[in-house]
């Protein structure tokens, strides 16, 4: 998905209707795979909040490469702490 939401903002010469397009197309794969691992967690035991919070950590991690790397955005301190923080609700969400 963050490649099908944010690829798209260096690419300025194409029309905003053929952006939605191939973001379409390719978040179609990402849910292909999405719906059955949820599938799968919460018939193993995971609630739909732990489920949601774990999706949004992957996608966090996975999107700051993605603007490290691909849009060459500086990383800041502030970003660190935050992720801390979210390390900190996801230990307090899966403990017994």
């Amino acid at each position: 998905m963050t490649f099908a939401w944010y690829g798209n903002l260096k690419n300025v010469e194409l029309p905003i209707w053929k952006l939605i397009l191939i973001s379409w197309g390719i978040a179609f794969f990402e849910y292909c795979f999405m719906v059955p691992a949820n599938k799968i967690g919460y018939a193993n035991g995971m609630s739909g909040f732990q489920l949601k919070l774990t999706q949004e950590v992957i996608t966090l991690i996975v999107f700051s490469l993605f603007a490290l790397f691909y849009l060459k955005e500086p990383f800041h301190w502030k970003y660190l702490v935050s992720f801390m923080l979210l390390l900190g609700a996801i230990y307090f969400m899966f403990k017994k």
